[in-house]
């Protein structure tokens, strides 16, 4: 999220929470009260956004042949030795209409070990972020040293084919009626970055569409779509006032982030942060992650370990030759389990009230 005039987005917020009372007895938004009633029965929700390190992309970790139950295992492992209890997943369509039952399988296999590690999960149907064209089967390897360099799209340009959209439809509606009342499920994150890839507004159809199609299964769990970019103003006002909790993106520095915060917490419902931590834009869980605390934020950082998706490289510099850069820009963990920085590993654990173990 880069925001650029901190007027702009207060003028923005005010107007939307005056229709917000009327679009929720509309469009079946969560009331405030029971939004805040929701959020109250969790502890302190923080985590990362999780890929495996042997997945480049969603379908890499989706699809049958790659699903790694024994990596995903292990690495949630390491997310539990450190307090977090909330890990943030991309689902991906096209993994669904392969084999529709052995994906929703898997997804409950998936549950299943984060449920065992103790973490909830919030899951992401849409993506407007990095590649726009997907294929099915075998992935393509990392491209050396540049950030996310399979990350797909969903739907991406398929968008604009005949039946698209009905199949969509389908899968959405597939996915939530079998998980509907799955408490191993903190949240359904309807829309990663709507808008991205300079779609801009062009995305609002189908973001409308994605939660009239959810409103109709109307699932246990609250359903939102995070605020990334101030700019959008049309994508914005739609995510703000028909979010039950309201979710957003921000990697800037704390005092910047934590005005956002302010801003967004006059809206009078649950906030969750659910990409943060960029450590070359001074966003680090040393100077960010107490702050989200301290306010009752939940704290969602991107990336766990280190992997497929090269997210240590920043995104806007890549590194042609592979070295390991010196600062990492996401992720937590090595491969092995090693923090990065033994230090963070031991503030989070700390502010999750988590019992200090020996280093590594």
């Amino acid at each position: 999220m880069r925001i650029t005039n901190l007027l702009i987005i207060t003028s923005f917020l005010l107007l939307a929470i005056l229709s917000s009372q009327a679009q929720t007895s509309k469009s079946g938004v969560w009331p405030a009260e029971k939004a805040n009633s929701w959020y109250v029965k969790h502890k302190w929700i923080n985590g990362a956004n999780f890929t495996p390190s042997t997945a480049i992309n969603q379908l890499e970790m989706w699809q049958a042949d790659t699903f790694d139950s024994q990596t995903i295992d292990r690495e949630l492992g390491y997310a539990e030795r450190i307090g977090f209890n909330t890990m943030r997943v991309f689902l991906h369509s096209m993994a669904w209409q392969q084999d529709p039952k052995g994906f929703k399988q898997r997804v409950n296999g998936y549950l299943s070990i984060a449920d065992k590690h103790r973490i909830q999960t919030i899951f992401v149907f849409m993506d407007d972020c990095w590649n726009p064209s997907a294929k099915t089967g075998k992935q393509p390897e990392p491209k050396t040293g540049i950030h996310n360099s399979g990350w797909l799209q969903d739907p991406g340009k398929r968008i604009t084919e005949p039946g698209e959209t009905a199949l969509l439809q389908k899968y959405v509606t597939d996915v939530l009626v079998t998980f509907k009342h799955d408490r191993r499920i903190l949240l359904w994150d309807l829309f990663n970055e709507p808008g991205n890839s300079s779609k801009n507004s062009g995305s609002l159809a189908l973001l409308t569409k994605i939660f009239s199609w959810a409103r109709i299964v109307n699932p246990d769990q609250p359903l939102s779509a995070g605020l990334w970019d101030w700019k959008l103003e049309k994508l914005n006002t739609f995510q703000l006032t028909h979010s039950d909790i309201i979710t957003y993106h921000n990697y800037e520095d704390p005092d910047k982030h934590q005005r956002v915060i302010q801003i967004l917490k006059a809206n009078g419902r649950p906030v969750i942060c659910t990409e943060y931590m960029a450590r070359l834009r001074n966003s680090t869980f040393e100077n960010t992650m107490p702050m989200l605390k301290k306010e009752n934020v939940g704290a969602i950082n991107w990336g766990l370990v280190s992997g497929k998706t090269n997210t240590i490289y920043a995104w806007d510099t890549p590194m042609p030759n592979g070295d390991e850069p010196k600062v990492w820009f996401h992720d937590v963990f090595r491969k092995d389990g090693e923090p990065y920085k033994q230090d963070e590993a031991d503030l989070i654990r700390q502010l999750n009230n988590k019992q200090s173990i020996k280093r590594l």
